[in-house]
C-alpha cells in the first residue's frame, strides 16, 4: 500500500474582518503611492463592531482622505446597514503618525526597512505554480464572493471561509478529500438550501475541472448550523493576521512578517515578493519541481545576511549551483528588488484578498516567468561542461 499524506489549507473571502482591514490598509497605501512613490507607509487597521481604528506611521508629501478611502473599501465589499457594519456610518478613528527618524536613517541610504527573514515558494502542482490546497481554497473563496456579488446567491453576506484537504502521493496531489465552506447568510435561508447551492454554484464549478474529486468527496457547509452574525460585528479584524492565507497556505515556511499596508522599503513585503518571483522562475525553467528560498536582512543594511535554497530532492542541478544562479541574476538589495519588480506604483489593493501569489488574474511583476528561459539556457550550459 502507498503511504499517502493529507494537507489542508484555508482561504477567506474579502469580507472576512481581517481581510477588510488588509484592504483598507492597502487602499490607503495605493492612494499615497499614486501621489508619492517614495512615501514610507506602515498602515494598520483594527475593526470591531461598527468602528474602524486606523493607526501606523506614514511619512509622505501626499494628501489623502483616509476616512473616505476606508468607507469606500467597506461599501465596495458589500457591508451595509443590514450587516451591522456599515461603510456609510462606521466610526473611524485616525491615529496615524510619521515614521520614526531612527528607522528612516537606515532606509534613506538604501538599507532594509527592518530585520528578519522572508521565504518564497513555488511548485509544479498547479498552473499558477502554487500548492494545490491553497490554490483551490483561494479559487473557492473567489467564487463564493462572485456568486454573492452577481446575485446568483443573493442571500449570501460578505464574510466567509473556505478550506480544502488534498491527498498526496509524495509531492503529487492525487485527490481532494474534503471541502469546508462557512459563509455568512441571511436569516431566512435554510442550511439545506445553502449546502445545495454551494455545491452547485461554488464547489463543482471550481473543483470538478481539477480531476481530483470523486464520489468520496466530503463536504461541510456552515458546520455550526448558523452564520448570520459575521464581519466585524462577530469578530474583530486586524491588518496582517492572515499571513498564511496570503502566501502558500502553510505549505512552505513563513518569516512572520505581514504584507498589507507596507510600502516596498519594508522587506517583509518586497523580499517575499522577490523570493516568490525567483522560486517561480526556477520551477518554470524546469530546474526543480519544488523549491523554497529564504533570505534574511539586517535593518539599515542593503545586502542580505544569507540566502538559502531547498529543492526537496527535485533539483536537476545541485542546490549550490542554483544558489550561484540566484546570486548572478538577481539583485537582492532592497533598492534592487524595488526597481526590478516595479514595486513603487499603486497596485496593492487587489492583493489584499485571495492571496498575493498565484495571481494570474493580476498583472503583478512578481508572478511573471520571464527569467525562466534565461535560467534554462544557463543550466543547459552547465550540463555541457559536466
Amino acid at each position: 500500500m502507498k503511504d499517502y499524506t493529507l494537507f489542508t489549507s484555508e482561504s477567506v473571502t474579502e469580507g472576512h474582518p481581517d481581510k477588510v482591514a488588509d484592504q483598507i490598509s492597502d487602499a490607503i497605501l495605493d492612494a499615497i503611492l499614486a501621489q508619492d512613490q517614495n512615501a514610507r507607509v506602515a498602515c494598520e487597521v483594527m475593526l470591531a463592531s461598527n468602528t474602524a481604528i486606523i493607526a501606523g506611521e506614514i511619512t509622505t508629501t501626499a494628501s489623502v482622505n483616509v476616512e473616505k478611502i476606508a468607507r469606500e473599501v467597506i461599501c465596495n465589499i458589500g457591508y451595509d446597514e443590514e450587516t451591522g457594519f456599515d461603510g456609510k456610518t462606521v466610526e473611524i478613528k485616525n491615529l496615524l503618525n510619521k515614521q520614526s527618524t531612527d528607522i528612516a536613517m537606515g532606509v534613506d541610504t538604501g538599507g532594509a526597512g527592518d530585520q528578519g527573514m522572508m521565504f518564497g515558494f513555488a511548485c509544479a502542482e498547479t498552473p499558477d505554480f502554487m500548492p494545490a490546497p491553497i490554490y483551490y481554497a483561494q479559487n473557492l473563496a473567489r467564487q463564493l464572493a462572485k456568486v454573492r456579488k452577481t446575485g446568483i446567491l443573493p442571500y449570501l453576506r460578505p464574510d466567509g471561509k473556505c478550506q480544502v484537504t488534498v491527498k498526496y502521493d509524495g509531492h503529487i496531489p492525487v485527490e481532494i478529500t474534503t471541502v469546508l465552506i462557512s459563509t455568512q447568510h441571511a436569516e431566512t435561508v435554510t442550511q439545506e438550501q445553502i449546502k445545495a447551492d454551494l455545491i452547485e454554484h461554488v464547489i463543482m464549478p471550481v473543483l470538478k475541472p481539477s480531476g481530483l474529486i470523486n464520489d468520496n468527496l466530503t463536504i461541510y457547509t456552515n458546520p455550526t448550523g448558523r452564520f448570520v452574525i459575521g464581519g466585524p460585528v462577530g469578530d474583530t479584524g486586524l491588518t496582517g493576521r492572515k499571513i498564511i492565507v496570503d502566501t502558500y497556505g502553510g505549505m512552505g515556511r513563513h518569516g512572520g512578517g505581514a504584507f498589507s499596508g507596507k510600502d516596498p522599503s519594508k522587506v517583509d513585503r518586497s523580499a517575499a515578493y522577490m523570493m516568490r518571483y525567483i522560486a517561480k522562475n526556477l520551477v518554470a525553467a524546469g530546474i526543480c519541481e519544488r523549491v523554497e528560498i529564504e533570505v534574511a536582512y539586517a535593518i539599515g543594511k542593503a545586502e542580505p545576511l544569507s540566502v538559502s535554497v531547498d529543492t526537496f530532492g527535485t533539483e536537476k542541478i545541485d542546490n549550490a549551483a542554483i544558489l550561484k544562479l540566484i546570486n548572478k541574476h538577481f539583485d537582492l538589495t532592497p533598492k534592487g528588488i524595488i526597481d526590478y519588480l516595479g514595486l513603487k506604483k499603486a497596485q496593492y489593493i487587489e492583493t489584499a484578498s485571495y492571496g498575493h501569489f498565484g495571481r494570474s488574474d493580476l498583472k503583478v511583476r512578481w508572478e511573471e516567468t520571464d527569467m525562466a528561459e534565461t535560467l534554462k539556457r544557463e543550466v543547459a550550459e552547465i550540463a555541457k561542461k559536466v
